[in-house]
């Protein structure tokens, strides 16, 4: 799973009489996106190019390359795998390196995935939730959670993701920065005005497959600082974060001048910061540990305490 294209046109249908739509839940809106008869494909299309959504996915990847660059290899799960980009990436890049297990709760996106590593033995992709996942504990050496974490319930998908991964195992997740320009144009300018061109083209009974406005996302974004805290309460051990997809461009300009704007693909390591560029990145990720099991020594005989006598004591003090 990943970032979506940030704003579409409705999707277009048979004229009807108005009705007021049921409201729909965080849930069914996130499974609405991913779910859609080629939602799959357009998510891989998305890659390609030179605009705003193919930079963000090609410098996530960069970083991700670099991250993994000193992991030996092991048993590896792409948690929210989308139609298998990553995947496919360390096949080419790292052959025979990672035992690959893709995750996502789209039937659509699994099977994308499936066909694009079809090729490979080493590969397995299954359809579930990042909050329960179906996997024994401490089953991966490395986990990614990319672009995924927005759509979770956070609490519970940190938790599940520290669960299935080994002590001491290494974990990147992303998150996109609701701090940067990028997103706060977008969500707080950009779709607002969207909304209401829309609200007007439906007073002007522009027909529905013609109307604009930003698709429902779901999204719950959370800055680095809340991010890292959750994760250490998880039972992760947080490293380090870099900034990714740095830009000074907001919507809608960095569609208007995508033409001019095509220098990151010759260096894509340079829209990734660590350094004072970083409020610039649209996301982020953090790479961390999975804290090791504490190490129980056994008590001597002669110190265990007495149980009996401490119970006692309790009661006669009136205490339940």
């Amino acid at each position: 799973m990943g970032i979506l294209p940030s704003a579409f046109k409705a999707k277009g249908g048979p004229r009807s009489r108005a009705q007021i739509p049921e409201p729909r839940s965080r849930d069914d809106v996130v499974a609405a996106q991913y779910n859609a008869p080629g939602s799959a494909a357009d998510y891989a299309d998305s890659h390609e190019g030179s605009g705003p959504v193919a930079r963000y996915f090609r410098s996530r990847m960069n970083l991700v390359a670099q991250t993994l660059a000193s992991s030996p290899g092991g048993n590896l799960l792409d948690a929210g795998c989308g139609p298998g980009m990553i995947v496919r990436e360390l096949l080419d890049s790292r052959p025979g390196d990672f035992r690959i297990t893709a995750l996502d709760r789209s039937p659509a996106m699994v099977e994308a995935c499936a066909l694009r590593a079809a090729s490979a033995s080493n590969v397995r992709a299954l359809v579930g939730r990042v909050e329960t996942m179906p996997f024994p504990d401490a089953s991966f050496d490395v986990v990614l959670a990319m672009g995924v974490l927005e759509y979770t319930e956070l609490t519970a998908a940190l938790a599940e993701i520290a669960r299935v991964t080994r002590p001491d195992g290494l974990v990147l997740v992303t998150m996109l920065n609701p701090m940067s320009p990028y997103r706060f144009v977008e969500w707080h300018v950009y779709w607002p005005l969207l909304r209401m061109l829309r609200a007007l083209e439906t007073l002007l009974n522009v027909p529905p497959g013609r109307r604009h406005g930003p698709a429902e996302t779901g999204i719950r974004a959370y800055r680095e600082r809340s991010l890292r805290g959750m994760m250490a309460a998880a039972g992760f051990r947080p490293v380090n974060a870099a900034y990714f997809d740095v830009t000074l461009l907001v919507p809608p300009i960095d569609r208007l001048v995508r033409r001019w704007a095509r220098g990151w693909q010759k260096r894509p390591e340079h829209t990734i910061s660590r350094g004072w560029r970083k409020w610039l990145g649209t996301a982020y990720m953090v790479v961390a540990h999975k804290a090791p099991s504490p190490t129980v020594l056994p008590m001597p005989h002669s110190a265990a305490p007495n149980t009996r006598s401490q119970f006692s004591s309790r009661d006669t003090t009136g205490e339940c």
